[in-house]
């Protein structure tokens, strides 16, 4: 639970960038229309990876090569003026080579820390599920607490931090899958899509001269200044008790084995705030919760089919059941 003093920050925080909503909602429309200058996808797709940075979750991204994972990430960093860093994960790929290491300072006789990638604004971990579940785990300190532990000291990370991880859904072999506590970290679970017709062709337009580079739009600072925003959008309790319900349903499905965790209502709550705060209001309602749960909740329970289109489908049936709130 946050302190006064953390709450007074917060606000502090948020009257930087000025009016809310109304300044929020012109800093969101700039990243969103710079970020569709570069990356030919829907505007739905793109308000999802903002929603992520500005709740400070973190997004898997699980679809075929080539359709804009990395230009997306790469995009975003550059929009918000923010230290873009890539990791190709790989099965000989080291925790350290993501948190940094330690090296021995001949001239002062000391260790001296060298921050590793994870040490930027956005970092994408591409194909995290090629490297094994030691460096796997290596993120989880840094997604869950925005710090990295080396040899006794806590380094925080830059603000905003957010993860960007991608899956090559078109492969299985030599991979590692991403354990629950893994997907647990990962707010939002989507895929970009492959582009129709139109968008294709807009693709070979773009690209036909060289591909455009976007200027920035919003600043780190101000993207911290929105987060701060999107912890004051007030939620009532009827809907903190449907958002607790949606969660309910899940763990008595039939067909499920592990439901939503407290944890997962939790990240359900952010996700939606966001959402409302994106759509220009300092209060919640349901059909923002029920607007983000399909991207945030499917990939927190385990169906005993194992397969992703049965926790769609579980979402999907919790979603039309669970009677919304007076």
């Amino acid at each position: 639970m946050a302190t006064q003093s953390t709450q007074i920050q917060a606000k502090e925080e948020a009257s930087q960038i000025g009016e809310v909503p109304r300044g929020f909602q012109e800093l969101v429309s700039s990243l969103v229309e710079n970020i569709a200058k570069a990356v030919v996808i829907s505007q739905e797709s793109i308000r999802f990876v903002v929603l992520g940075l500005i709740t400070q979750g973190h997004i898997l991204l699980e679809d075929t090569p080539g359709v804009g994972k990395t230009l997306m990430a790469k995009t975003l960093a550059n929009s918000i003026q923010g230290k873009f860093s890539r990791v190709q994960c790989t099965p000989d790929l080291l925790p350290s080579d993501i948190t940094g290491t330690s090296i021995f300072n001949m001239q002062e006789s000391h260790f001296e820390f060298r921050p590793g990638p994870v040490f930027s604004n956005i970092l994408i971990a591409d194909e995290i599920n090629r490297t094994g579940p030691r460096t796997q785990a290596a993120l989880l300190e840094a997604m869950a607490e925005f710090q990295v532990s080396a040899d006794g000291d806590i380094y925080p990370l830059p603000r905003p931090f957010l993860v960007i991880a991608t899956q090559n859904m078109a492969e299985s072999h030599g991979v590692f899958p991403l354990p629950d506590s893994q997907l647990d970290r990962f707010l939002i679970r989507m895929s970009l899509g492959i582009p129709s017709v139109e968008q294709e062709v807009e693709i070979l337009s773009r690209t036909e001269h060289g591909m455009e580079q976007v200027s920035p739009v919003v600043t780190t600072k101000q993207i911290v200044a929105m987060q701060a925003i999107v912890k004051q959008v007030n939620v009532a309790l009827p809907v903190k008790e449907y958002i607790v319900n949606l969660a309910q349903a899940t763990r008595r499905h039939s067909s499920v084995s592990r439901g939503v965790s407290p944890r997962g209502t939790v990240l359900l709550q952010n996700a939606a705030q966001g959402w409302a705060a994106i759509d220009g209001r300092d209060y919640m309602i349901p059909d923002d919760v029920k607007r983000v749960a399909k991207l945030v909740l499917p990939h927190r329970i385990e169906v005993h089919s194992g397969s992703e289109s049965a926790q769609r489908e579980v979402v999907d049936e919790v979603l039309k059941s669970v009677p919304l709130p007076v």
